[in-house]
C-alpha cells in the first residue's frame, strides 16, 4: 500500500492560500497558483513548470475541475505503485 503523503509532513511542498509549489530535481518546482482572468472575469487554477523564476510550460483549469485531478493523479499513482 502505498504511504499518506500530505503537504504538511513533505518537504519538498511549500503552502499558501492561493499558491502552492513542490520542489523537483534540478532546480525545477511544479507549481499551482489561484488566478484570476481580468478578461473573462473568472477564476483558474494554473498548474506550471518553473524554474528560475521562469515558466517553462503551463496549463490552466477551471477551479471547479482541481479537486477531481487531484483524486484521479492520487489514483493513478496508487493503481501504478507510484
Amino acid at each position: 500500500m502505498a504511504e499518506d503523503n500530505t503537504a504538511e509532513d513533505n518537504t519538498n511542498v511549500s503552502e499558501g492560500e492561493e499558491y502552492m509549489e513542490i520542489k523537483m530535481a534540478g532546480g525545477w518546482y511544479l507549481t499551482m497558483t489561484l488566478a484570476k482572468s481580468e478578461k473573462y472575469d473568472s477564476e483558474y487554477v494554473e498548474v506550471a513548470k518553473e524554474r528560475s523564476g521562469q515558466k517553462r510550460s503551463r496549463f490552466n483549469i477551471n477551479p471547479k475541475y482541481a479537486r477531481e485531478l487531484g483524486e484521479t493523479l492520487i489514483k493513478f499513482a496508487d493503481a501504478n505503485g507510484l
